[in-house]
């Protein structure tokens, strides 16, 4: 048995693809549901009603999704270029505790030196520095890449326990909270820095509209610039464009830091939007799921909202039918796991052909 590629995918083989790859991933999990003792019809009933089934519903998917489409696309910028970045959680955490450094308060008010800044500036400033505080994260791995060939992958994973640790010393010294009762959280942002709420009664915040416009960028960008060619040529065949004339060092530098400072945002707008202070179990994963979405998108900027809004409607959904039919809610990341696996299968099978050889069939 060997793989052939395909001469041509079809329109309808793409489309087709995270259709099934969603039909093979609620086959299997059903499975899970009916070994669990609950019935799996109400199982997913109440699966779909708990993310998307109500305006508090969606209040708290949009909410989930925020972030996620941050570090979706960090990821799929980067991983465009063939640049495997794994580190969005760190890069999140470190933007967000930038966010703080800048933004917070001290003494009940905004530091002396932003005191006399106006609102609007100050939010841009701390906005800047938490993407500028991701994007430098992931420059140093894309240096090391380019310039010494280590391995992007072990770097940026161990970076993100290097920003956990050094935030909990952060947060735990110089910028605890004093009226936190002993409990390691940052001090909190200047009120004027949060953002704003889109739907009243729910945590719905403007940092959603932010991430959307952002995917709407990256995709212009992707699409139309020379900027997006050079990385989709880099990440095809960094060698071949290479030899066009193609700056593919320089082309991965600045994917890399485009792809830190969307990550980096992320930590911004979960500080700004939803809790106003920086713990350390601020994110449950968001940089990792990243990599999830941005596979399930199949890489595309619009894509990852869709992929986005879907894991997030099935990460809150699960609460419920977790309390309902007593499955328990890590059924959640077993679905989303199961998902991009059956994602990459499909994505393989669009772009290639089973052969057996002895047999003479194709599948």
């Amino acid at each position: 048995m060997r793989l052939e590629a395909r001469t041509a995918v079809s329109r309808t083989a793409l489309v087709g693809a995270p259709l099934a790859a969603i039909a093979v991933t609620l086959l299997i999990c059903a499975a899970l549901v009916a070994a669990a003792g609950a019935p799996v019809g109400r199982a997913y009933l109440l699966l779909l009603e708990g993310g998307f089934g109500s305006r508090f519903a969606w209040s708290e998917t949009l909410t989930r999704a925020t972030p996620l489409i941050l570090t979706g696309l960090a990821v799929a910028v980067a991983f465009r270029t063939r640049l495997f970045n794994i580190g969005a959680e760190g890069q999140l955490y470190l933007g967000a505790l930038a966010a703080v450094a800048v933004g917070g308060q001290v003494d009940g008010a905004a530091a002396p030196w932003a005191a006399s800044l106006p609102t609007g500036v100050l939010f841009g400033a701390m906005v800047a520095a938490g993407m500028l505080a991701g994007a430098l994260l992931l420059l140093l791995p894309a240096v090391l890449k380019l310039r010494l060939g280590v391995d992007e992958v072990v770097t940026t994973l161990l970076l993100n326990f290097i920003v956990l640790l050094g935030v909990s010393a952060m947060l735990d010294g110089p910028m605890k909270d004093p009226l936190a009762m002993g409990w390691p959280q940052s001090v909190g942002l200047v009120p004027e820095l949060e953002l704003a709420r889109l739907m009243e009664r729910s945590r719905v915040h403007a940092g959603l509209l932010m991430a959307l416009a952002l995917a709407a960028l990256v995709w212009a960008i992707n699409r139309f610039t020379v900027f997006g060619l050079q990385m989709r040529a880099a990440g095809a065949n960094a060698r071949a464009a290479a030899f066009a004339g193609m700056p593919v060092g320089r082309v991965t530098l600045l994917a890399a830091a485009l792809s830190g400072a969307l990550a980096g945002l992320a930590g911004v707008v979960e500080v700004a939007g939803r809790t106003g202070y920086l713990t350390l179990d601020m994110s449950p994963g968001y940089g990792y799921t990243g990599v999830v979405i941005a596979m399930l998108a199949g890489l595309h900027p619009l894509g990852v909202v869709a992929s986005a809004v879907f894991v997030a409607g099935i990460l809150v959904g699960a609460d419920g039918m977790s309390r309902a039919v007593g499955v328990p809610n890590t059924i959640a990341d077993v679905i989303v796991a199961v998902a991009l696996l059956s994602m990459l299968v499909a994505t393989m099978l669009t772009r290639y052909r089973i052969r057996f050889d002895r047999a003479g069939r194709v599948a």
